[in-house]
């Protein structure tokens, strides 16, 4: 939690993001093409722009604690 706080802080950018599909709607993402959003302090890529007000708003839907995307049912 302290890293994330001291980012937060100091305005340091977040890590590309790593994730290949999207954490809201599950579908394919493309590094360099798809948008992303900075959640938490990380930087997530998204299947469409509608997707980044939905883990904006409800972040502890779609990841889990430590960042990582949670399993879609």
């Amino acid at each position: 939690m302290f890293p994330l706080l001291l980012t937060a802080l100091l305005g340091a950018n977040p890590a590309p993001a790593t994730n290949t599909v999207c954490p809201v709607m599950g579908g394919k993402v493309t590094p360099g093409k798809s948008p992303s959003v900075v959640v938490r302090g990380r930087s997530y890529l998204l299947c469409c722009n509608g997707c980044d007000a939905k883990l904006k708003a409800s972040p502890d839907t779609y990841l889990n604690k430590d960042g990582s995307l949670k399993a879609k049912k």
